[in-house]
């Protein structure tokens, strides 16, 4: 679309929204709020928005003596930490580049994102130095690696070289940097997208899209410097769901949950009564395992006032009941993806629903993924791309564009397809708007898996599987899981010559290319798939066939 320039008032506006400046006002307004982080050990270390600052001036300084230039690639692989909050800020604002590296990926596809996206160096936490080792071998181009760890580095096994420490490039580095004038327009991050077939696919955000989306997502989450945000969402996911960039921008208490996993969840409930939690957000499946273990307590958090965003699929009505009759947190239902930079829709009430719908119909609403936010369009087309209208009934793809919604992938010529002329982002989902702007999301265009809040390739599981020499047909589908939302569920028909293979080979071929929690938890052996009448995987038969398997698995 054309660009029309009015009246040019101040062409010559240098003013640059980069992260630093982003830092730079909190720091000035807010240098005594509080940032939590909590230790491996579940202490919880406490330092100001100004002690943070002052170790991003040292970060910078540090990681340019050690060769670091505009422009670089810097991948990290790191748990939600107040040194990860640093890296936000402190390696884009040099003009680098943080490439967030998923730490379930398997090496394979790991080792295509550090290839790809040409990083150089890899800040690593300690704790999770066996991810980075598992790549080594298949990566070319890394020059160092950067070890968060408080012990001396000679009391670090590892097989990365060569090596240094973080907290001693810090000790050492100058106290105070001069932060370059940044392009706007430059890399901040990039996150890869497992997408739903092939490699790994790159979006790269500037720190632009980065302020942009800070900005809207604290107008329209309301987030203030009297919210205490605890930051559960993997900070390698889609950077964090922006929740650290919006709490900055507006000073709010930050409270970062260090490694965890369901296991922990009684420290983590501690944590929201302790920290006076006002803010936080995770995929159903977590959500629904933390309600569990209150609805068993004997002495409930009181958690009023409370809003928790839920994104990675729709959560259900149950959950978010449960978690306002036991708790009084509101569960707010969101809507993103790593081309859309997490925060696209919020599903909030607007006042004059609130006195026309019963109890019932607002409950119903909240299932809805949510108005668009500001700054964003969307479309919802249909096969020839002509729009539906916003009846809450017509459904269609659904395409969105915006200052921070991708317009293409990074060095993915062959994706051109999935972004329209106009600037449009193709989703692949299909959903309806109605006529007061919410979004409902009615279906998947694609074959995609949604596990715990991962994506997970059917397509590429089938031809895994078909490499299998004792594999004549497989088919992988996604099927309703009480805890992870959707699990894949494997198909297979054996060649006669191999009958006696056993499930377990099958899931150890598969462990070559995918993660552990990828693999199916069960693999059925057929006598054949049903296809439809072009021959292909008749996939919607075996989801209708199916949908109750894991309900009832064992």
């Amino acid at each position: 679309m054309k660009l029309i320039k009015g009246f040019q008032d101040n062409p010559n506006s240098n003013y640059q929204l980069n992260v630093i400046n982003l830092m730079k006002h909190a720091v000035r307004n807010y240098s005594r709020q509080e940032i939590v982080s909590r230790n491996l050990d579940g202490t919880l270390f406490r330092y100001t928005y100004s002690d943070a600052y002052k170790r991003m001036q040292r970060l910078a300084n540090s990681l340019e003596t050690i060769g670091i230039k505009v422009g670089d690639r810097i991948g990290v692989i790191a748990w939600n930490t107040y040194q990860h909050y640093e890296i936000y800020f402190g390696l884009p604002g040099i003009g680098a580049v943080m490439v967030s590296l998923n730490l379930k990926l398997a090496p394979q596809d790991l080792a295509y994102v550090i290839n790809h996206s040409g990083i150089k160096y890899i800040i690593v936490d300690e704790d999770l130095i066996q991810v980075a080792e598992s790549v080594v071998p298949l990566c070319k181009g890394l020059l160092g690696y950067i070890i968060i760890t408080k012990k001396p580095l000679n009391n670090v096994k590892t097989i990365l070289k060569p090596n240094y420490s973080y907290e001693d490039l810090l000790r050492e580095a100058l106290p105070n940097y001069e932060w370059p004038n940044l392009d706007e327009n430059s890399a901040y991050a990039a996150c890869y997208t497992t997408g739903t077939t092939g490699k790994p696919k790159g979006i790269y955000y500037s720190h632009r899209n980065v302020y942009l989306q800070a900005m809207m997502f604290a107008a329209h989450f309301s987030m203030s410097v009297n919210d205490n945000v605890f930051q559960l969402v993997p900070m390698f996911h889609v950077i964090g769901w922006s929740k650290p960039q919006a709490a900055t921008y507006v000073g709010a208490k930050l409270i970062f949950s260090g490694k965890w996993n369901l296991n922990d969840l009684e420290e983590l409930t501690n944590i929201f009564v302790q920290e006076k939690v006002t803010a936080s957000g995770a995929v159903p499946a977590v959500f629904m395992a933390m309600l569990e273990f209150i609805r068993k307590m004997k002495q409930k958090p009181d958690l009023t006032g409370t809003r928790l965003i839920c994104g990675g699929s729709e959560p259900p009505i149950a959950l978010m009941r449960g978690f306002w009759d036991e708790t009084g947190a509101e569960i707010i239902h969101s809507y993103g993806s790593t081309e859309l930079m997490a925060i696209t829709t919020l599903n909030t009430f607007k006042p004059w629903l609130e006195k026309e719908l019963s109890e019932e119909e607002l409950w119903n609403l909240k299932k809805k993924q949510g108005i668009i936010v500001s700054g964003l369009d969307v479309k919802i087309v249909n096969k020839d791309g002509k729009e539906l209208p916003h009846d809450g009934k017509s459904s269609g793809e659904i395409l969105i564009k915006g200052p921070w919604i991708a317009e293409k992938y990074f060095d993915a010529p062959e994706t051109k397809d999935n972004f329209t002329e106009r600037g449009y982002f193709r989703t692949g989902d299909a959903g309806c708007l109605d006529s007061e702007g919410y979004l409902k999301i009615t279906d998947r265009l694609k074959d995609v898996i949604k596990s715990g809040g991962e994506w997970i390739s059917s397509i590429d599981m089938e031809n895994s599987l078909m490499s299998h020499p004792s594999v004549l047909e497989a088919a992988v589908v996604g099927i309703s899981h009480p805890k992870w939302d959707e699990r894949p569920l494997a198909l297979v028909v054996l060649r006669e010559e191999y009958k006696s293979t056993t499930k377990e080979e099958i899931r150890e071929h598969l462990a070559k290319l995918f993660a552990k929690w990828q693999i199916p938890e069960d693999i059925i052996f057929e006598s054949k798939i049903p296809r439809t009448s072009v021959g292909k995987l008749d996939k919607k038969l075996l989801r209708i066939e199916y949908r109750d398997y894991y309900t009832n698995y064992k």
